[in-house]
């Protein structure tokens, strides 16, 4: 299969051999993409390889040839958003999490469109943890994982002073009033749920509820194995305790 001035976002760059590189990406039309640089060291191979740079958005041309596509060609069709702190970590934690749970091979319109508007969130918004719990919601309902977020499991409408526990197979699940501190603490609002699901920044306590309640439904679907991004905030945190979580105003992912 040959891949033509095909649109995508670069999640992923690493060295491979002496002179090569191989390189995920988030695609227009097929999904995420393995590809093979070969040959992009040297003066003569910049504009390339800054071009196969993460957050890249770029145009391609491609030969897949078994798991992995040999690179022809590829030019970058704009710059890259500049991100610094919580949006540089957060950059990260976006390219991660698509790059974890987006199949590949497998078109996925809806991500390809979520991804290009968090990407330019990050470079134009102050809180990126509000645009990453929107990312995520996308996300889950590309990959056909989504919920409504106005109604519970049960089909009941969220009620806005209750809270929730996301249930990753059902749904929003509310919480009873002696349920023990360890549900609730994984629990968001149901008005925190109601603000996602009208596109409307909730208040800073309700942010970071959603923030944990989520985390959880993205470890079901992650398995075992956790994001790295998620180990490097809890190291951040731990060395420097005034770093706030992503998604609470700061990094948070």
């Amino acid at each position: 299969m040959r891949y033509t001035a095909e649109p995508a976002f670069v999640l992923h760059a690493r060295p491979w051999r002496e002179t090569s590189a191989l390189i995920e990406v988030l695609s227009q039309n097929h999904g995420r993409i393995g590809l093979v640089a070969r040959g992009i060291q040297g003066p003569k191979k910049q504009l390339l390889r800054a071009a196969l740079q993460p957050l890249q958005w770029i145009r391609f041309d491609a030969v897949q040839m078994g798991e992995l596509a040999r690179l022809t060609a590829a030019e970058a069709l704009d710059a890259a958003p500049r991100l610094s702190g919580d949006a540089m970590l957060a950059g990260f934690y976006l390219n991660e999490l698509s790059l974890r749970l987006a199949p590949r091979n497998d078109p996925l319109p809806d991500l390809y469109e979520a991804y290009a508007r968090t990407r330019l969130r990050l470079g134009d918004e102050a809180s990126p943890g509000w645009t990453l719990r929107r990312f995520e919601r996308d996300l889950l309902d590309a990959l056909g994982f989504g919920f409504d977020w106005s109604h519970d499991g049960d089909g009941a409408a969220i009620d806005p002073a209750a809270r929730y526990r996301l249930d990753p197979e059902h749904g929003p699940r509310r919480l009873l009033s002696d349920r023990g501190h360890a549900d609730r603490s994984g629990a968001a609002t149901g008005q925190a749920l109601l603000a996602l699901a009208a596109d409307r920044l909730p208040g800073s306590d309700d942010l970071a509820g959603l923030r944990r309640a989520m985390r959880g439904v993205l470890a079901h679907h992650l398995g075992p194995r956790g994001l790295k991004s998620w180990e490097l905030l809890s190291e951040l945190a731990r060395v420097a305790p005034r770093v706030r979580p992503a998604g609470e105003g700061g990094a948070e992912s």
